[in-house]
């Protein structure tokens, strides 16, 4: 068995029965091609490398062939590689060039094929197989007039661009988590096309004093979920965030908050086709002290409620699904409360939680719409596609 294979689908099946090409050039951030080729590999798809005479100076075949189980490709040979893997007849499903270099994307949109890369990138286009490039250089050369031509001519013929992102001025390719959440949302269903979402998610943070608050529990990772899985489906996402205890994702827009006040301030900007809120808000909030409260003093704190962020949020979208999470109820008695929000506001649904029965990475939830109640418990990332399932079906 070959130690890839160890690895396979170990995140996911999402890439399963997929084949993606990866041409790699001889930029220095070839290095990142190894952990983006196991992370593929790690939800299912087959990868090739490809690879050009000077990423070969920088990493070696041998690795690459040991990151994917296959053997890296380093010259056209009598087998036609550049046809049988993207011609007409094509077994790749995606090109991926991880980095690409000035050199590289300037000599694509020419037609010079002087490279195996090149080869592949001449082939692809002209086959009509999706490609994909990451560039990757020093900030100048990314500004350099004739290679933003020839950036905007690819980009008018279907191919597609990712970063670079502008760091001290250095052009870097994008991390292989922006690859991998790219990957996903190109091969996906794509049932949310055309849907503009907002996931309002983590936890609100109502201050005591200058240093101290009250918050809760909420990790955030259910409104990450939400985010990201809606994203891989074609829709439009936006994420504002509260506190939170996981990484945000860089390819989706976010925004911040830290108080109901903070959020009830940015309502006024949903333009939305769907608003989705499993967000952990708090009820009341304290009167807030200067200054640090001394710990050798006894205190008492004044309660006051905050403005319920929800019917703000229904006056400016339709589509609003809410969260209702409860502790200690039957079955019966959640499902009654949910719906009781839900018709008290007016939602499209309501996803009722049983915090007991809540684990790190998964959910005890119940989908309550107008005409019925469904169980939808599972992993966050599986609970996270049913609630996108029924945005699937709004109008």
């Amino acid at each position: 068995m070959h130690p890839s294979e160890e690895i396979f689908c170990t995140k996911s099946s999402k890439l399963r029965g997929k084949t993606i090409i990866m041409g790699i050039t001889g930029s220095v951030a070839a290095s990142e091609c190894f952990a983006t080729i196991r992370e593929l590999v790690r939800h299912g798809a087959k990868v090739i490398p490809v690879m050009s005479g000077d990423a070969q100076e920088l990493v070696t075949p041998v690795s690459l062939e040991f990151a994917s189980g296959n053997a890296a490709i380093t010259k056209i040979t009598a087998q036609a590689e550049h046809v049988s893997l993207l011609g007409d007849r094509s077994v790749a499903d995606l090109f991926l060039i991880y980095p690409a270099t000035a050199n590289t994307i300037s000599k694509i949109a020419q037609g010079i094929d002087d490279t195996p890369v090149t080869t592949m990138a001449t082939v692809a286009m002209g086959s009509g197989v999706p490609m994909v490039i990451a560039p990757a250089m020093h900030d100048s050369m990314f500004r350099n007039p004739a290679l933003q031509k020839n950036i905007e001519y690819l980009k008018d013929n279907g191919v597609m661009f990712l970063g670079p992102h502008i760091i001290d001025l250095r052009a870097k390719v994008v991390s292989k988590e922006e690859v991998i959440a790219w990957v996903f949302k190109l091969m996906s269903k794509n049932d949310l096309k055309g849907k503009k979402v907002l996931v309002i998610g983590g936890r609100s943070e109502e201050p005591i004093d200058s240093m101290r608050i009250i918050t809760n529990r909420s990790t955030g990772l259910m409104a990450v979920h939400i985010a990201e899985r809606a994203f891989e489906r074609g829709a439009e996402v936006e994420l504002w965030m509260g506190g939170c205890s996981v990484l945000l994702p860089e390819h989706i827009k976010t925004e911040r908050f830290e108080t109901v006040d903070d959020l009830m301030g940015m309502v006024k900007k949903i333009d939305h086709g769907v608003v989705i809120v499993p967000a952990a808000l708090a009820d009341f909030a304290s009167v807030t002290k200067k200054g640090k409260i001394s710990s050798d003093e006894t205190i008492t704190l004044e309660l006051k409620p905050v403005p319920k962020v929800l019917p703000a949020i229904r006056k400016k979208c339709k589509n609003v699904i809410g969260f209702k999470a409860e502790s200690g109820l039957d079955r019966d008695s959640l499902i009654g409360k949910a719906r009781s929000r839900m018709e008290t506001y007016g939602l499209a649904a309501v996803v009722a939680n049983d915090i007991d029965a809540a684990g790190k990475t998964s959910s005890s939830a119940i989908m309550v719409t107008k005409d019925e109640s469904k169980d939808i418990s599972g992993t966050k990332a599986n609970v996270a596609d049913s609630i996108l399932d029924m945005c699937a079906e709004l109008p």
